[in-house]
């Protein structure tokens, strides 16, 4: 896979105060896109950041139906990928790539 298709695999990192206590256990949390498996995000991972990835968990968060102003809208599904690391490995989220 070239590194363009890598980035569309990997669309950000999710900070939230969840995924930093996951950090402490070698997993990294990533929003990736819908139709990516877990060997492509596998692949992406081990790719950009020159980690070993151990373990891919996904999960979809299906989207909700918000009101704003009166107006009925729709938020889209969102896909997310718990990464397990190997030991002694890590990425920082926080200062990209």
């Amino acid at each position: 896979m070239t590194d363009l298709k890598h980035f569309d695999v990997i669309r950000a990192p999710i900070i939230t105060e969840k995924s930093t206590m996951l950090s402490e256990h070698n997993q990294v949390v990533f929003q990736v896109a819908r139709t990516a498996t877990k060997p492509q995000i596998k692949a992406a991972v081990e790719a950009l950041f020159k980690v070993k990835v151990t373990g891919v968990n996904t999960q979809v968060r299906k989207g909700k139906t918000k009101r704003f102003k009166g107006i009925l809208g729709h938020q889209s599904d969102v896909k997310r990928a718990i990464v397990t690391l190997a030991d002694g490995q890590s990425i920082d989220v926080s200062t990209g790539l």
